[in-house]
Parts: structure tokens; C-alpha cells; sequence
């Protein structure tokens, strides 16, 4: 449940211990540190009783009656069993104790205002824990309860309102974390890039698929943290996601003019200098498997330039310990005007006649102080 609830994709800062939290996590009403849930007595949940622990699983207070912050997605969790809620208590304090007391979080008027949370509750929480469906099948069933509890997948892939809440009517359909984009969940098994169930439980387990290619982001050590579990979860999450149905797909962007010969040979000279090495046609990567291909994966065939100049910018960590996949991060070797061009030229490569309408204001937001 542990694994399942990403507790330590929050709670564990890059290079920190293991949940002993202090990640940043950057909101439009500020930021916000995440907590240590070692069993430390001092700085972590080391003196907290399981009535406790179950209170801020299920209603988002503290052990000291403080209201969290419902950054912690207790909205879901609440969802979950009392049995599994009480083997998460058990495995985290059977952890080592990590001695890291808090930061102090840096939220703005009135967010800054703890009680406040009170009313978002009012307003926002709801939900028992899920029973079972007969209509479908167990492993159907199994993937409902880890998406829709300790997986809390709608709270990245869904639009939220200005109180910070899923928008109600609009769960799974898509929302923006850490300015990268994450994509609807909604009739996955449709549209023009149709996935299917092998395909996303390898996604799901951190692994390339051809078509579609790997996470990235935020959603990449989640994908780490799915492919310790047992495949048999994993797959029960992909059949479930992929029984979702979605709303009518968002048209591409209006076909444009196709880019200049002088436009196309400065975006081909960036491609050769900077990415021909592992995604040119002649690359040894590409002898295997026909990976890292480029022609189907979502970053550039999104509607959207967000994950395409992300990817770019940050790369793709590999996981702890393996050889890869892996990309190395560009920020600091490719400026505004040379990363555009490269977008507009693989754009016009992989999806001609539909160049991107926010390329410009999306990097501007996302790199504003590159030149």
C-alpha cells in the first residue's frame, strides 16, 4: 500500500533519506514541504497511535489536531480499507527512525491560515471506502480501488478549480503538475494512438514502449514505485484505467503553413548536434526494438508543447541502479530560439501541418528567465 499510495514519491527529497520528506511542492497558494513519516519520535509519526494515523488518512487532520493540507491526497485515501490502511501504518513504523525535523512551508494569505481547511472539507470531501462491483470482474475491481484510492491518480490527471479541488465532472481529464502536462485517462484504449493493456502496464512499470515511450516527470517515479509492486497490480490498474471512457478527443491545432527549406536544414542541424545520436534512423539505440522512437510518442504528438520542452530541458533520470532508459537534460546546452526551433521542426517531422499555438507562451512560463 505503500508503493501503491507513492508515499515516498512526496516524502522523499532527491538524495534525502527515505521518507523523511522536505520535497518542495509548489502550489498556486505557495509552497508546501513535505513531512517526514519515519517513526522518529521527535520529527516523524514516531508517537502517533493508529487512530491518529487512520484520522489523517481519512479526514486530513493531525496527530495534534492541525488540518493538513489537502496536497496530501487524503481525499483518496480515505477510500481505502481499514485493513490496508493499517498495513501502511505497520510497514512505516517498522522503518527506520530518520531524525529531519520539517521546513516551514511558505504559503500566501489566507491559504496560510490552517483552520481555513476546515471549509475546503465541507466543500470537498466526500467518498467512503469503495466496495466492490459484481458487474466486473475482480481484477477490474482491484484497479478501481488502487486508482481511485491509494493510487489518487485523479489528483495530477485531473483540471482542478481555484480552490485547489479536482473539478467536479472533469476527474481523470487532464491537468498540469510541475508545469508538466498530465493527459487524460479517458478512453486510453481510443483515438488516434490507441493504447493497449500490454503496452500500458509496461508504461506503468517505468519501461520504453514503442508508440508511446516512457514516463517522464513526475509521473517517473511513480512509474519506479509501480514496478516494485506485483505485476498482477499493476495489470488490474491497466485493465481498470483502460475500461474508462472518454469524452470527444480535443481537435489538433489548425493546419499552419509548413515551416521554410531554411527553417527545416536550422532545425535538422539542432537534431543532428544535439539528438541524432540516440533517435536518428542510423542510431545503435535504434536497433533495438526501434527505440527510442519518435513518430508516435505522446510528447510530440500531445496537443500541447508542455512535455515535449520539459523532456527536453530535464531529460529522463534512469531508475536507481539500472543502465537506463535514459536522456540526458538539455537546459543548459540549448537556449529559448534554438529549443523552438527544434520543437517547431520535430513537430513538423512527426505531425506536419499542425504546429503547436502555445510553444511560445508555454516556454516563456516554463524557462521565462532564458533569453
Amino acid at each position: 500500500m505503500v508503493e501503491a499510495g507513492d508515499c515516498a514519491v512526496c516524502h522523499t527529497k532527491p538524495g534525502g533519506k527515505y521518507l523523511a520528506g522536505g520535497l518542495p511542492l509548489v502550489t498556486p497558494f505557495g509552497t508546501l514541504y513535505t513531512t517526514n513519516i519515519t517513526p522518529d519520535i521527535g520529527t516523524g509519526i514516531g508517537n502517533w497511535s493508529y487512530p491518529a494515523f487512520r484520522r489523517a488518512m481519512r479526514e486530513g487532520i493531525a496527530r495534534d489536531g492541525h488540518y493538513l493540507y489537502p496536497a496530501f491526497p487524503y481525499v483518496h485515501y480515505r477510500r481505502m480499507t481499514d485493513g490496508d490502511i493499517s498495513d501502511a501504518y505497520a510497514y512505516l513504523m517498522s522503518g527506520p527512525p530518520v531524525h529531519s525535523p520539517s521546513k516551514q512551508n511558505q504559503m500566501s494569505f489566507p491559504m496560510n491560515i490552517r483552520p481555513l481547511v476546515f471549509f475546503w472539507n465541507l466543500l470537498f470531501l466526500h467518498g467512503n471506502p469503495i466496495a466492490a462491483n459484481p458487474d466486473h470482474s475482480q481484477a477490474w475491481n482491484r484497479g478501481r480501488y488502487l486508482v481511485e484510492g491509494a493510487g489518487h491518480c485523479a489528483a495530477c490527471h485531473s483540471p482542478l478549480n481555484l480552490l485547489g479541488a479536482e473539478k467536479s465532472g472533469e476527474r481523470m481529464a487532464g491537468g498540469v503538475v510541475d508545469g508538466w502536462h498530465a493527459p487524460t485517462l479517458l478512453g486510453m484504449a481510443e483515438g488516434e494512438n490507441p493504447w493497449t493493456k500490454d503496452q500500458l502496464v509496461s508504461y506503468l512499470r517505468a519501461e520504453v514502449v514503442v508508440g508511446h515511450g516512457t514516463p517522464a516527470g513526475p509521473m517517473r517515479p511513480v512509474s519506479l514505485g509501480l514496478a516494485k509492486m506485483e505485476v498482477s497490480e499493476v495489470d488490474s490498474i491497466a485493465e481498470y484505467l483502460l475500461s474508462l471512457q472518454g469524452a470527444p478527443s480535443a481537435p489538433s491545432p489548425e493546419k499552419g503553413e509548413p515551416i521554410s527549406a531554411a527553417y527545416q536544414k536550422m532545425g535538422a542541424d539542432l537534431f543532428q548536434g544535439s539528438c541524432a545520436g540516440c533517435h536518428g534512423d542510423a542510431a545503435p539505440m535504434r536497433q533495438i526494438d526501434g527505440r527510442p522512437a519518435l513518430a508516435q510518442t505522446s510528447a510530440l504528438t500531445a496537443n500541447t508543447s508542455r512535455n515535449f520542452i520539459k523532456t527536453v530541458l530535464e531529460g529522463v533520470p534512469p531508475a536507481p541502479g539500472a543502465p537506463g532508459p535514459t536522456m540526458p537534460a538539455f537546459a543548459n546546452s540549448l537556449n529559448n530560439q534554438q529549443l523552438t526551433v527544434l520543437a517547431n521542426y520535430l513537430r513538423d517531422q512527426y505531425k506536419p501541418g499542425h504546429a503547436w499555438t502555445d510553444l511560445k507562451t508555454t516556454l516563456q512560463e516554463l524557462r521565462p528567465e532564458a533569453k
